[in-house]
């Protein structure tokens, strides 16, 4: 199952948003246009399914209904958002699911539904505010998402977004975690625990990811020879790696000696093949190679196709999408606007519609609209 189709009112950068996603999206836009964001409203509704989450954490944990809310918002500020669920790209949407959330009366920042909507095959099975709502409105302090009594007839919606994944490793998070006090975020998104995700993986599952990853390092990083978990005398799981050198012989090197590059890719390539979720990315081509980067999207296309699975990118690289195989539907462009961010479809803008249909790539006929106008001035600061 796929998302097949967004709307956003009133999230972050966003005063409205309608448009249909397809198996690999990316998000093309120039610096705080909103392509983070954008993937966050799908991480909320992560947020909302899942065990230990629902709507009260999810709003608290981004600071509150109004750091949420869009700045460009005016007389009607409630926060909305609505998905469609289905089966392939082609397909007529299965699900619906929509929700719009708004400030609790009485100057209580707590945030409660202004309603709460669950379609299927055309046919609406919730529509809130229900009567026992009315009677009740601490009820609306929570969604059926995240009550189990009370989504058995849509549970295939919880479900599926409870398993929504998204992952930007930190290099330096993985290298020296112990540097980092304090309580983790919850779901790690910038790898701080990525080796214990990894050796919790059964051993059947984690040797043929990492065999598989390894075969991918051996064409990106020469000298690798092999790659393998082991734990050291206190128990702490590690990647290990063997590297050829000039010296007869070969050394073995563990995670905090690999290049930002090497652990980079290492994070994406596991999460790849991790599960057939939807998987959120944002700029999968730092610390890389440009030739590497260039082959990302056919290696995307390649593991997404064979999982089954959806996958969620930003990105600001000419390299990843001069792509030829990327398709201007494919593509969303996030334009900074007086009224907030404006999210179109690439091929729906008919001057890059054209330029592809000449034969451009997305690089060369969208990304230069992802541009700041000014930049030339940048080159004058004193």
């Amino acid at each position: 199952m796929i998302i097949s189709h967004i709307g956003l009112k009133n999230w972050r950068n966003f005063r409205s948003v309608d448009v249909d996603l397809k198996d690999r999206t990316f998000l093309v836009g120039p610096n705080a246009s909103g392509k983070s964001n954008f993937l966050d409203a799908l991480r909320f509704l992560r947020d909302l399914a899942k065990d230990g989450g629902g709507l009260q954490k999810a709003v608290r944990d981004r600071g509150g209904l109004s750091k949420i809310r869009c700045l460009y918002a005016r007389r009607y500020p409630d926060v909305e958002i609505e998905i469609h669920l289905s089966e392939n790209e082609l397909a007529t949407p299965t699900w619906k699911y929509s929700i719009g959330i708004k400030q609790k009366k009485g100057g209580q920042n707590e945030p409660v539904l202004s309603y709460e909507r669950v379609w299927k095959n055309g046919e609406q099975l919730i529509n809130r505010p229900d009567p026992e709502d009315e009677q009740d409105s601490l009820r609306l302090t929570q969604t059926y998402l995240e009550q189990i009594n009370a989504n058995a007839a849509f549970r295939e919606i919880p479900k599926f977004l409870e398993s929504i994944l998204y992952l930007h490793l930190v290099p330096q998070l993985l290298r020296h975690p112990e540097a980092f006090s304090g309580p983790g975020i919850q779901e790690d998104p910038f790898g701080r625990n990525f080796l214990e995700r990894v050796v919790k993986t059964s051993e059947k599952t984690r040797r043929s990811r990492l065999k598989k990853i390894e075969n991918a390092l051996r064409i990106a990083v020469p000298q690798l020879k092999q790659l393998t978990d082991i734990k050291d005398e206190m128990g702490i799981p590690h990647l290990e790696a063997v590297y050829e050198h000039w010296r007869p012989g070969a050394v073995k090197q563990r995670e905090d000696q690999f290049s930002d590059g090497t652990l980079r890719l290492i994070g994406l390539l596991w999460s790849l093949l991790e599960s057939d979720s939807l998987l959120l990315l944002e700029e999968p081509e730092l610390s890389l190679n440009a030739g590497i980067t260039a082959k990302l999207p056919s290696l995307i296309y390649r593991l997404q196709k064979s999982k089954k699975r959806q996958v969620m990118l930003s990105t600001h690289s000419a390299d990843l999408l001069s792509d030829q195989g990327i398709g201007g539907e494919e593509v969303l462009l996030m334009t900074p606007t007086a009224e907030g961010t404006k999210v179109e479809v690439a091929s729906s803008i008919q001057e890059i519609s054209s330029l592809l249909e000449g034969g451009l790539s997305v690089a060369d006929a969208a990304l230069p609209r992802a541009t700041p106008a000014q930049i030339d001035q940048l080159s004058l600061l004193r």
